[in-house]
């Protein structure tokens, strides 16, 4: 793809035959086979260009999210396992914020807040467990974007290559029939520049499924997590509840009273 950059700025200057170098030493094969594309074929590795930068990009970006969303993650768990209270993990959740667990946390425990006040077992577990599936379904859904493109540009890019590579065909045959020249050595150039789409496709569609691949595993790997994490925040808050010193009953005044006499 660089190589059709550098062809399309290159300044078609003519060279007298006399000063003009052999091909070979000017440039590759590929390089000469690509000069003499035609606008069909240009249009189309550029396409495969742009897509090739996109689907690049979005790999790169996603992989530098996730690891640092890895790593917040275990720094997150090392903290919450560590702590003895649920407060303090509160008050420094913010610091973990790439990590997806803290959006699991933060539900949870404003959901418990809003029941109990604070103190006391839940009088509705089901509705924390229901804040804590919404919340992981939240940050799944935030780790999944983008990677819908690369699962498109895997699968179009080939069939745009080819789309190129049949066109160039197309006009190497046509070009025997006014030449009248059926020969391999007439048609094998026009052929050969055709394939070059086909090749570009592939070139361009087997980073992203290799990308959309190991992207949508780390997605599965962060879902996984993020379930475990909030069975293990359910019990850590049944755990405390049951615990925690129950206040004593409220005496009875007529029973006082008895007493009394």
């Amino acid at each position: 793809m660089a190589i059709l950059l550098a062809l399309l700025l290159q300044d078609d200057v003519p060279v007298s035959a006399a000063t003009a170098p052999p091909a070979a030493a000017n440039s590759s094969a590929l390089m000469e086979m690509l000069h003499n594309s035609g606008p069909v074929a240009l249009a189309v590795l550029l396409l495969l260009l742009a897509m090739s930068i996109f689907s690049w990009t979005i790999i790169l970006t996603k992989a530098g999210a996730f690891r640092r969303a890895r790593a917040k993650s275990q720094a997150f768990l090392r903290a919450f396992r560590k702590s003895t209270r649920l407060s303090e993990i509160a008050t420094v959740s913010d610091s973990y914020k790439p990590s997806p667990l803290v959006s699991v946390f933060t539900e949870i425990v404003d959901e418990y807040q809003r029941q109990t006040g604070g103190r006391g077992l839940p009088r509705n577990p089901i509705t924390i467990e229901r804040a804590a599936q919404i919340a992981s379904s939240e940050a799944l859904s935030e780790l999944e974007t983008q990677l819908t493109w690369l699962a498109t540009i895997a699968a179009v890019a080939p069939f745009i290559g080819l789309l190129g590579t049949v066109m160039g065909i197309v006009d190497a045959f046509h070009g025997l029939g006014t030449q009248g020249a059926a020969t391999l050595r007439a048609v094998a150039p026009g052929i050969s520049e055709a394939l070059i789409t086909t090749a570009a496709g592939l070139v361009v569609a087997i980073p992203a499924v290799v990308g959309y691949n190991q992207l949508s595993a780390s997605t599965k790997e962060f879902a996984a997590r993020m379930d475990d994490f909030s069975r293990e925040l359910l019990n850590a808050l049944e755990n405390a509840a049951a615990g925690a010193p129950q206040p004593p009953p409220a005496e009875d005044p007529r029973r006082r009273a008895m007493q009394t006499n």
